[in-house]
């Protein structure tokens, strides 16, 4: 082949086209790799996961900047739904637009949704190889040493003054005294305009022009309001479930542990899909788990759909994981074009403070109730203890205390 025929070939219009395309194929291939290195590697809540991003997603590859980062934790911590996971979703959306927003969310979560689809047949298969589920017992007690952690630390980070403390106390005694499920989205509400009055501010909402895509703040919408109106007019399990798991992607603010005592509520007291030590079984098993705590709606998801085969339950788990991750994918979707505006709205900044108090006493709440119908036996007391003081020290991983918790149940 001559020189001026290879020169012909590398300037043709079809090699042209094609190198572009081809590198954004190695790019979004390399981001998603990278993505599946953060969801193996993310044990524990935001704060942990965020710092995982910052090792992988910052100082590694520089897909962006730790202030880019930060910037992005404070507007996922605005909206509701998995803070974690809107942040790496967001950074997928900077990197490669809508399209690797969506790839991003799939890598990130669905390892772990498999894998919590997969536990909701636990106790089946304990009971089809007639081994006793008395084996798991600990895994409740431990569960709740960590929701106790959980509740100390974030009570820390938002109890910072008077009216943060006293918001917080408010929140524990009305949400432990009501646990009726609407009692949950009223007082974040409540809490959220609670701290915009005391503020005493103005002009909170002006100086902002915003032009966002309406169509997916539509279809958040259109779901959430279809959702409500299919339970009322057709009594279908797996609808209810798929509407009941949407409503908390959408009503809660923070990681998989403020969602446990709307969870609770919900479907352990109120409908009883699931006895609490069940509950608790898969609120443990998740934290031995990499990758995203709301992916805990995989397993409650399954565990609720039992009893009719096992393709309903793989359904049950599938509305359960998709239900509760969707609302956050499409607030993202709407909000990420329009940051920069959405970053100059004190208002937003002060009913976050309000928020994020009342989330500190519902976790705190929550922490005793399910003390409470764990049992307060004194090997549960003493697994809890040891739980929480174990996660205060951070020597040991939570993948390993489950691992003991499991080890410990089978052989004493």
């Amino acid at each position: 082949m001559t020189d001026k025929r290879v020169a012909s070939l590398k300037s043709s219009p079809l090699t042209n086209n094609t190198q572009p395309d081809d590198h954004k194929q190695i790019k979004r291939a390399g981001f998603l790799k990278d993505v599946l290195v953060c969801s193996l590697g993310a044990y524990g809540g935001p704060e942990a996961h965020i710092s995982i991003f910052i090792d992988q997603l910052v100082t590694k590859k520089k897909y962006l900047t730790e202030e880019e980062l930060i910037e992005l934790v404070a507007l996922c911590s605005i909206l509701p739904g998995p803070t974690s996971t809107q942040t790496i979703v967001a950074i997928g959306y900077k990197t490669g637009g809508p399209l690797l927003a969506l790839l991003t969310m799939l890598v990130w979560a669905l390892p772990v949704l498999i894998l919590m689809t997969t536990l909701s047949f636990l106790y089946e298969i304990l009971e089809y190889l007639n081994i006793s589920t008395s084996g798991l017992r600990f895994i409740g007690p431990m569960a709740v040493g960590f929701i106790i952690i959980a509740a100390w630390r974030i009570g820390r980070k938002v109890a910072v003054d008077r009216f943060t403390i006293i918001l917080l106390a408010i929140s524990a005694i009305v949400t432990f005294f009501i646990r009726t499920p609407w009692v949950f989205p009223l007082i974040l509400l409540l809490g959220g305009i609670a701290a915009i009055w005391i503020s005493g501010e103005k002009k909170l909402w002006q100086g902002v022009k915003l032009d966002p895509p309406w169509r997916y703040l539509i279809i958040f919408t259109a779901l959430a309001l279809s959702g409500v109106l299919l339970t009322l007019l057709w009594d279908n399990k797996l609808i209810h479930l798929f509407e009941s798991f949407y409503r908390y992607g959408y009503l809660v603010f923070g990681g998989g542990q403020v969602v446990v005592p709307v969870m609770h509520s919900d479907l352990v007291e109120l409908r009883q899909y699931m006895t609490d030590q069940e509950f608790l079984t898969g609120y443990g098993l998740v934290q031995g788990l990499p990758g995203p705590m709301f992916s805990f709606s995989a397993y409650a998801g399954g565990m609720a759909a039992r009893g009719q085969g096992v393709l309903y339950q793989l359904i049950g788990a599938a509305a359960g994981g998709i239900g509760i991750f969707l609302p956050g994918l499409l607030l993202i979707y709407f909000i990420y074009p329009v940051w920069d505006g959405l970053r100059s709205l004190r208002g937003i900044k002060i009913a976050l403070r309000g928020i994020n108090a009342v989330a500190g006493g519902m976790i705190a709440a929550a922490a005793f109730v399910l003390m409470q119908k764990s049992g307060f036996t004194v090997e549960n007391l003493i697994v809890t203890a040891v739980t929480a003081l174990l996660l205060l020290t951070r020597k040991i991983p939570a993948p390993i205390l489950v691992i003991i918790a499991i080890a410990v149940g089978f052989l004493v």
